[in-house]
């Protein structure tokens, strides 16, 4: 094939047209590892609470490549040095940067393979598409680790004000619905620079970063933190959980060849190999989705419940408190609930549990947003601003929260 039919666009409802630069993008976007995004939805089930939020990782990986170009273009036009080479490998490490995702996101991100997060696996995709593509990836990887001396580089990929929250938050408003997470991307990169290497924003963009930290909260309690979102995921993987516990008890659940690898086996980040990640590659929201339909009819009380409500939309209860839950009143629910349904206490620990929830809009301990002076200085964004109100969005904000069957209140 030859190279010219490789140079092509797609049509994205936020950018309008999206190009592909080069050879070795269409062949990574070509890929079966890639194309598997395809199938993985980029906000978990918060389908359940907005209907409309049904697009995919695949969709939000180009949109990254799509404002990286832009962000290249505005950085190149201000007299910052990228080479050829500096240019393909952001291209190609934004490309990928969430390529290590499993079913539904991160909802599930513990729960096929522990404590492994989504960008060590993404690292490990990597690793492998540059052995096929005779280690064409490997200054994108150097990018992508921080092993590259140039900082800023980095930053575009993985900070406070990167590519990737910046394609999310407008995506994940525009198809959800909630109006509150929409950014003025075009205005942020315009304003990018970079000083002695370090990636800032010229002080006239200062409200456009404003805005972007308060569309972010927003984002987050409106949306990624939506309780009927959050008890959803939490029964996804409670269902996870339980079907791993039935498997190693010898109880063979119907799924997918994959699923069920990863159900049989514990598989830690050590033990990833070529064929681990193949099998991972296989594995998406279908396998997930096909395997909750056939789960809600097995005999196991506690599986076949979870799988009814996520199947059904018929959840467990959660309220949401400012303080940690009373502990009494939690053990006096769940016993309640274990003798309605005549089950054990740790099966009834799947129906009535605790936890907490965290949002902070900008941390304070990661690397800051910088704020370029007119004088040539630096400053974070929190100290540039006139505004009080970052001060309080650098805090973080911890919310608790019960779940519980909603028979215990008689619903």
């Amino acid at each position: 094939m030859s190279q010219t039919n490789k140079l092509k666009i797609f049509n994205d409802p936020i950018y309008g047209f999206i190009t592909i630069p080069n050879a070795l993008i269409y062949d990574l976007i070509q890929h079966p590892y890639f194309q598997r995004l395809r199938r993985i939805s980029q906000m978990g089930m918060s389908y359940l609470v907005y209907p409309g939020a049904h697009h995919t990782r695949f969709h939000h990986a180009l949109g990254c490549m799509h404002i990286m170009q832009k962000a290249v273009e505005t950085l190149k036009f201000k007299g910052v040095s990228i080479s050829q080479e500096e240019e393909d490998a952001l291209y190609v490490a934004i490309l990928l940067h969430d390529i290590g995702h499993g079913p539904f996101s991160h909802a599930m991100e513990h729960s096929i393979v522990e404590e492994v997060h989504h960008e060590q696996l993404s690292l490990l995709f990597m690793e492998e598409l540059n052995k096929e593509f005779n280690e064409k990836l490997s200054l994108a990887i150097q990018v992508f680790k921080g092993d590259y001396p140039r900082k800023f580089m980095l930053q575009l990929i993985s900070s406070q004000l990167d590519m990737d929250r910046m394609d999310y938050l407008k995506r994940d408003s525009f198809y959800s619905g909630v109006a509150e997470g929409n950014i003025n991307s075009d205005r942020l990169i315009q304003m990018m620079n970079v000083q002695d290497d370090v990636l800032v924003i010229e002080e006239k963009g200062i409200y456009s970063v404003e805005k972007f930290l308060v569309a972010r909260r927003l984002m987050y309690w409106q949306a990624y933190l939506h309780k009927t979102s959050v008890v959803a995921e939490l029964i996804l993987t409670k269902i996870l959980k339980r079907a791993k516990e039935l498997t190693q008890n010898g109880i063979v659940l119907p799924c997918s060849e994959p699923l069920q690898f990863f159900m049989q086996n514990k598989i830690l980040v050590s033990d990833f190999n070529k064929s681990t990640v193949d099998k991972f590659s296989y594995l998406d929201d279908f396998d997930i989705m096909s395997a909750i339909k056939s789960w809600q009819f097995n005999d196991d009380y506690v599986l076949q419940n979870l799988c009814r409500m996520v199947l059904n939309r018929d959840l467990l209860k959660i309220q949401i408190t400012e303080d940690k839950p009373n502990k009494d009143r939690l053990l006096a629910i769940k016993n309640e609930f274990m003798l309605s349904a005549s089950i054990t206490e740790k099966e009834a620990a799947y129906f009535v549990f605790k936890g907490k929830l965290k949002n902070q809009a900008y941390s304070k301990s990661s690397e800051p947003i910088y704020i370029l002076k007119k004088d040539k200085n630096i400053e974070d964004v929190v100290a540039a601003s006139d505004q009080m109100y970052l001060k309080a969005l650098s805090k973080e904000v911890k919310k608790y929260y019960i779940c519980f069957p909603k028979v215990v209140l008689g619903i």
